[in-house]
């Protein structure tokens, strides 16, 4: 059976991630209150992020830019802005 969390991000009850992906405490914070769905939400901007700012993962500052917009992504319900991103319109 999956593992359900109150996801902070949905705000509501879902699947939970199957294992941390994500190191030291803010990792164990992902894990225990971010649910797949999210996650993969969160996936799809950082690889964007990751492309349009041409980031580098061996940088530090770069992994930290990152690592800043994912918790405002998850946890402050910042939308990720980037430039001369126009989202489809339904």
């Amino acid at each position: 059976m999956a593992r359900t969390v109150n996801c902070v991000y949905l705000n509501k009850e879902a699947e939970g991630l199957d294992f941390q992906l994500y190191p030291g405490e803010l990792g164990k914070r992902i894990f225990d209150s971010i649910s797949k769905e999210a996650w993969g939400l969160w996936q799809k901007k950082q690889t964007m992020l990751i492309n349009e700012k041409k980031l580098n993962m061996m940088n530090l500052e770069h992994r930290k830019l990152l690592e800043e917009q994912m918790v405002n992504f998850l946890f402050e319900g910042k939308e990720v802005e980037i430039e001369g991103y126009v989202p489809p319109s339904e």
